[in-house]
């Protein structure tokens, strides 16, 4: 006789991480580097001395500096965490000591032991908020076709951009709710890389403006 196969339990569904960033502040950020690197590498080949030194000491400082505003900031969401990435610190938040995520004039996320964090990678556009909001009152208002494959069918409420983040994103710590890989306490890196230059190029640059 044979034995009876034995039920293999469902596989557990993958959700793949959502990565959330600026694409206007990219632009912005890849526009001055551009900008910067073009004005300070024609100082550095055709300056005497003290202007080289300058130059340096600017790029120095103001690369890091426009780079961590303009192309470092990152929202990262996984089933279990949420990393932020911010101009000068990342935080790592499993979903469990997430308490809420809002956004008035920036969007913020707010961790069960009271500490808070700006969201810089998912900015709060007032004028496109407004504009959603009036959309919205107007598909309100209006009737849909009475004739067509649209009869009678209202659309989606028009949402801003930073307010359909943050809805994903509450979904995603909705799912997490009880998962054990989701618990744990935010870590908090400074970021060096970013610090340490631009203290350097501050500095020098004292320094040359006091020669």
């Amino acid at each position: 006789m044979t034995s009876p196969e034995r039920a293999t339990p469902p596989p557990q569904q993958q959700y793949a991480e959502r990565t959330y960033r600026s694409p206007a502040a990219l632009v912005g950020g890849v526009l001055l580097l551009l900008l910067g690197l073009w004005l300070g590498g024609d100082a550095l080949l055709r300056g005497d001395a003290h202007t080289r030194l300058t130059a340096l000491f600017a790029l120095l400082l103001g690369v890091p500096l426009v780079a961590a505003y303009t192309l470092r900031p990152l929202v990262r969401a996984g089933e279990d965490r949420l990393l932020v990435r911010n101009p000068f610190r990342t935080i790592t938040l499993p979903w469990g000591a997430v308490e809420g995520l809002r956004a008035s004039f920036s969007t913020e996320v707010a961790t069960t032991g009271g500490g808070k964090y700006q969201l810089w990678a998912i900015p709060v556009s007032l004028r496109q908020r407004k504009k959603a909001n009036r959309q919205a009152m107007r598909g309100a208002g209006a009737a849909g076709p009475r004739f067509g494959p649209n009869a009678d069918a209202g659309g989606p409420v028009p949402r801003a951009m930073a307010d359909q983040s943050l809805d994903e994103l509450r979904e995603l710590k909705e799912r997490a709710a009880g998962r054990k890989g989701a618990e744990g306490e935010p870590v908090v890196r400074w970021a060096y890389e970013v610090l340490v230059p631009s203290v350097v190029g501050v500095i020098g640059l004292a320094v040359m403006i006091a020669l």
